[in-house]
């Protein structure tokens, strides 16, 4: 065991940076490893999770349901993540993966349940559902940066608690080229600065409460 605990750490030890007079940049490793009946607590497994900063895990249950990325976010952990993140993205996803994983476990409670739920634990389910329906991504289909910090955005105002799931879709669809068309500048701004300012968020909730607003009459 020592031996092989050896081996996988020279693997890890190819990637890192490179040095200036080698043209600089750095070198990802990325170990790929199936996991034998949802077992992660196999030995290449947990060695590998010992030397890596973070794992993704993907389940085959959700990859059934049709939930692509089929992430286990339960299940799959960032250790340098927070550090990396855009301050925008870290000010409105910080409290997304405990939401989340509270909807899933709320859902599993409920799903022999359909009433008597108190208005709480609905508004919890309206929530999970929406930012089910915001994950989800769309075959050969990326989301920019940028446009997922207007989703989380409008998902902590609540603006998608109380949508359909067709009108979350469409929500998605169209606000980009409803925020190109009012403000131009919004989204390659975020970009550029990777935060939100008063005056971006001002102009944000002046698109969003107009497109709000024109969605739920339709």
């Amino acid at each position: 065991p020592g031996d092989i605990f050896y081996v996988h750490s020279q693997l890890m030890e190819r990637a890192g940076c490179l040095r200036p007079e080698l043209g600089g940049g750095t070198m990802t490793f990325l170990p790929i490893v199936e996991i034998l009946q949802g077992d992660l607590t196999g030995y290449i497994p947990t060695n590998l999770i010992s030397m890596t900063d973070g794992q993704l895990y993907f389940s085959t249950a959700l990859f059934n349901k049709g939930f692509k990325p089929a992430i286990d976010f339960g299940l799959s952990v960032s250790r340098i993540g927070n550090r990396a993140q855009w301050p925008a993205m870290k000010e409105f996803s910080k409290s997304l993966r405990l939401e989340y994983l509270q909807y899933k476990e709320l859902l599993q409670m409920t799903q022999l349940r359909t009433t008597g739920l108190s208005a709480e634990a609905q508004a919890r389910l309206k929530r999970g559902e929406a930012i089910n329906q915001l994950i989800t991504q769309d075959k050969n289909n990326p989301v920019s940066l940028e446009e997922q910090v207007v989703y989380l955005y409008a998902l902590n105002k609540g603006l998608l608690d109380n949508l359909s799931s067709a009108q979350i879709q469409r929500f998605r669809r169209e606000i980009r080229q409803v925020i190109s068309e009012r403000f131009a500048e919004l989204l390659p701004t975020i970009r550029a600065t990777k935060e939100l300012s008063a005056q971006l968020k001002e102009n944000l909730d002046v698109v969003l409460n107009d497109y709000m607003a024109t969605i739920k009459e339709q």
